[in-house]
């Protein structure tokens, strides 16, 4: 388990020095870092984070957790999240993988049970625990995906599938049933942020939304700034802003992102943007890709 373990590290490692942070196999995330971070604000889907080497600390939602090497992190709705990175140097850089949960997947398994689970109350929007050494080798074949693509449409949709199946048997799988449960007001407000997400440029109208998720519009408001600390309106923003940066680290030109992700004006686009990080797109970016330990360039 510990050479698993170890080869884990080593590909998580090469595999963020080779595409920095979003990698070719849709929903798996590697980051590395060579020094501590200041915070940064992103909306994390329901994903499966584990630390391979370093610390990190994320304010999720209204609440807040530190979890180290060694440990593992699950959280089971979208939601905003302010992190920073506490341990990291060039001898011994930040490690992680995050792989996010495919809710139709964790339907299909669920349904598959001899015993159907009963729902889960609406507690745990997270929860940290230690790494699963089994879970190890189904990462570690994921990322070595990545040196052969012309397997990922096949082998990564069944890895996925295997490592989401493996998480119901654990510790995590009360909030993995949290998400799935449609009735609670956890999975209500799972769809709206869902629905959001994928529809992210078009004009929000909250009567339509609680509409879609089966609740009056003061009941969706409530419960999505309980749930997300955030108003619908200011999540939509963040989603906007967070594909924004990832799009303008793969080099997009500012102003194209900026009116691709519903923004109509440019100056609004770049104080939005430094609101939520403190500081310009072009300053973001130079600070991440030296963190990264990668070549700086800006977008114009």
């Amino acid at each position: 388990m510990t050479d698993h373990r170890d080869r884990l590290a080593r590909l998580v490692d090469r595999q963020a020095l080779r595409y920095g942070h979003y990698t070719p196999i849709e929903g798996v995330l590697v980051s590395r870092s060579v020094s501590p971070t200041e915070p940064i604000t992103t909306v994390m889907r329901p994903v499966y984070s584990v630390i391979m080497q370093g610390m990190k600390e994320a304010m999720i939602g209204s609440g807040q957790v530190r979890y180290r090497a060694g440990q593992s992190l699950i959280a089971g709705v979208d939601l905003p999240v302010t992190s920073r990175i506490l341990e990291a140097s060039e001898d011994k850089p930040y490690l992680s993988i995050s792989i996010e949960i495919d809710r139709a997947v964790l339907l299909e398994l669920l349904a598959g049970q001899s015993a159907p689970a009963a729902a889960a109350p609406d507690t745990a929007l997270f929860d940290t625990c230690d790494f699963d050494l089994r879970l190890a080798d189904p990462l570690a074949r994921l990322l070595e995906l990545l040196d052969y693509p012309e397997g990922i449409p096949v082998l990564a949709p069944l890895i996925r599938r295997e490592i989401t199946w493996r998480l119901l048997q654990g510790p995590f799988a009360s909030v993995l049933r949290q998400l799935a449960w449609p009735q609670g007001d956890l999975g209500r407000i799972g769809r709206a942020t869902s629905w959001i997400r994928d529809n992210f440029a078009q004009p929000l109208r909250i009567a339509d939304l609680a509409g879609m998720v089966n609740m009056s519009a003061p009941s969706l408001h409530r419960h999505f700034r309980t749930i997300t600390s955030v108003s619908p309106l200011q999540f939509q923003k963040h989603v906007r802003l967070h594909l924004a940066r990832r799009r303008l680290l793969a080099s997009e030109a500012i102003g194209f992102v900026a009116h691709d992700v519903g923004y109509e004006s440019l100056s609004q686009f770049n104080r939005d943007y430094r609101k939520l990080y403190g500081v310009s797109p072009s300053e973001d970016l130079a600070g991440l890709r030296q963190a990264m330990g990668a070549p700086v360039s800006s977008p114009t």
